[in-house]
């Protein structure tokens, strides 16, 4: 079958005795696709052997390289954009026949998906390549880490999935069973544009079947001096509005009731094709079932301000989360310069200002990089004082690290235990104050989709995306719930099950079973000729 044109690829030799010039060299245009190898299994009818060709089954295993017949474990780190990468890696592998597993010591190969936005975050990726070559297994790599740096020394020899080619994953996976180091880095282009990335009605395998996590673009139109991640997801690409809605439609007649609008910047959407987030959020809130919610991802302040009449609108909406995540980094114009962040305080504060007018009640979530190069005392006394401006419910605090390659990397950095020491006072001043005690007494109306680490309690989220902790009783899972709040921590409330008061269920189907492939539906099955072998 034709695997399309040849994109910017490496390929090297691992147990072939010659380089091999492409994938395409070591597929043969009559071997079957996934879907056809799935569904060929179902009528194939074998034939006995003669008792001298008899293998036990320990011997057929040990000697098969069978691709499609080995189990995978899939581990991801990193952003929601990184997540929905893995979910559709994960579905396409499981939809080809092989099998998905949660436990890596029974896997044949890992799928390592990285992120590369902080030092430990790929320490932890390296550690599982050296794990895995230590326990023998077959490894392939994915993610922001390989895509920007394919040429690290830790990943010699290995496989890669670029961000933009994970429809590709099988194929990959495939020629790593086999023994063979495949690359696959190239950008996809449609008359000369950059697409957004693979298809979005690819399969998936969903970690919550009740949340189905949507990239809307991939890249940024930001040169920002510390981030990695522009290396690996590159500029602004959107995907074009009707295939959003459509993957949106499609989730929800798959059970899910929570939707994730996610990328680098959502704020960005659409500039590159003609159109703007506000156009797509009103085309997607006319989807949304009753009861059903939509949260909105990151974005950077430029963007979004010239949007705020209309997202103060959409956001009012009842089918829409009033929440926001907007990263300020810093309150200090000079450092906010040296970042390259394009806008200055002043035009943060525009937008939360703004917000908490319109936006009753809208939590609005933060970043703040301590010890950034040059950052002063000074400077960051400012960011400490807009702190206690807001006193943000959800503040992700980072301590400064260098990427390699990136511009900040370069400049003087600030000494470690300044970073450290910063690192700690704005935490302890997040940690001081609880945003949540004011709302004790209240009565909400909650939507449950997940578990809490501890299993004690099932988690939901108020209007205004707060977590609530609700009864672990199994029919509040995927519902919209009355509780009266009687108790807040730092970052949750807890709520108690208002009496006579019926659950009600947003989903307008069936939520699929953990594990069960998303998209399958969709599929057009080709015929098959089936033969007695």
């Amino acid at each position: 079958f034709s695997l399309g044109p040849k994109q910017e690829r490496t390929i090297m030799p691992s147990a072939c005795d010659s380089l091999i010039d492409d994938i395409e060299d070591m597929v043969s245009f009559n071997e079957p696709t996934p879907h056809e190898r799935q569904s060929a299994r179902k009528c194939v009818v074998p034939r006995s052997r003669k008792k001298k060709e008899l293998v036990t089954n320990e011997e057929l295993q040990a000697d098969s390289l069978i691709p499609g017949t080995q189990k995978i474990w899939v581990k991801t780190w990193g952003c929601s954009h990184n997540n929905s990468d893995g979910e559709y890696m994960a579905g396409q592998l499981a939809a080809s026949g092989y099998k998905m597993t949660d436990d890596p010591t029974e896997a044949d190969l890992w799928l390592l998906n990285s992120c590369t936005v902080k030092n430990p975050a790929e320490d932890h990726f390296r550690n599982s390549i050296k794990k895995a070559q230590e326990q023998e297994k077959k490894v392939v790599v994915a993610g922001c880490v390989p895509q920007a740096q394919p040429r690290m020394e830790y990943l010699k020899g290995l496989s890669i999935i670029g961000v933009q080619q994970i429809d590709r994953v099988v194929e990959v996976v495939d020629e790593a069973v086999k023994g063979h180091s495949v690359r696959l880095l190239g950008q996809k282009k449609d008359g000369g544009r950059r697409l957004g990335g693979a298809r979005l009605d690819l399969p998936k395998i969903r970690k919550n079947p009740l949340i189905e996590i949507i990239s809307i673009n991939t890249g940024c139109l930001n040169a920002c001096t510390y981030c990695k991640t522009k290396h690996a997801r590159g500029d602004l690409a959107s995907y074009p509005i009707d295939e959003l809605v459509e993957r949106a439609r499609q989730s929800f007649q798959e059970g899910v009731c929570e939707i994730w609008l996610t990328s680098e910047d959502t704020g960005a959407y659409g500039r590159d094709i003609g159109t703007d987030l506000p156009t797509l959020l009103w085309r997607l809130v006319e989807e949304i079932p009753e009861g059903a919610m939509l949260r909105l991802g990151m974005t950077n302040p430029p963007y979004i301000l010239e949007h705020l009449e209309e997202m103060a609108k959409i956001l009012n909406t009842p089918r829409v989360y009033a929440f926001l995540h907007v990263p300020v980094q810093s309150a200090s114009d000079s450092v906010l310069m040296d970042m390259k962040r394009e806008y200055c305080v002043d035009d943060f504060r525009r937008v939360v200002d703004f917000l908490k007018e319109r936006v009753p009640g809208i939590t609005i979530a933060t970043d703040i990089i301590c010890g950034f190069p040059g950052e002063t005392e000074a400077d960051f006394q400012e960011t400490m004082n807009l702190v206690k401006c807001y006193r943000f419910p959800s503040l992700f605090i980072n301590q400064f690290y260098p990427r390699p390659g990136t511009p900040a990397a370069k400049m003087e950095q600030v000494p470690a235990h300044v970073k450290k020491q910063r690192t700690k006072e704005l935490s302890q001043l997040f940690h001081s104050y609880n945003p949540y005690d004011h709302k004790i007494g209240e009565r909400q109306c909650v939507l449950v989709t997940e578990e809490s680490f501890d299993a004690q309690y099932y988690v939901a989220h108020n209007k205004f995306y707060e977590q609530v902790l609700v009864p672990r009783q199994a029919e509040f899972k995927g519902k919209m719930i009355e509780v009266d709040i009687y108790e807040s921590g730092k970052h949750f409330l807890k709520g108690r099950p208002v009496e006579d008061s019926k659950p009600f269920t947003p989903s307008i189907a069936a939520p699929l079973e953990r594990g069960e492939v998303s998209g399958l539906m969709k599929v057009n099955k080709p015929l098959i000729h089936c033969t007695k072998i």
